[in-house]
């Protein structure tokens, strides 16, 4: 059987933790922040930890990281 592949998507976007949880930066940064409150500005930066049913999915994308 060959080898399963890590999509390159997923990569770029996700990260593991030594706990086996994935690390994700907060959707809604990328441009119109001019417009929103210093409050969200604050919040969305740094990156925060996916829930449970979110890091399954993203697991399967990332055979190698675990």
């Amino acid at each position: 059987m060959p080898k399963m592949k890590t999509k390159s998507a997923a990569k770029k976007r996700f990260s593991m933790t030594a706990s086996g949880k994935v690390k994700a930066g907060p959707a809604g940064k990328r441009h119109g922040m001019i417009k929103r409150s210093t409050k969200f500005i604050r919040d969305v930066t740094g990156t925060m930890i996916l829930s449970e049913s979110d890091a399954k999915i993203v697991k399967k994308y990332m055979p190698y990281n675990r």
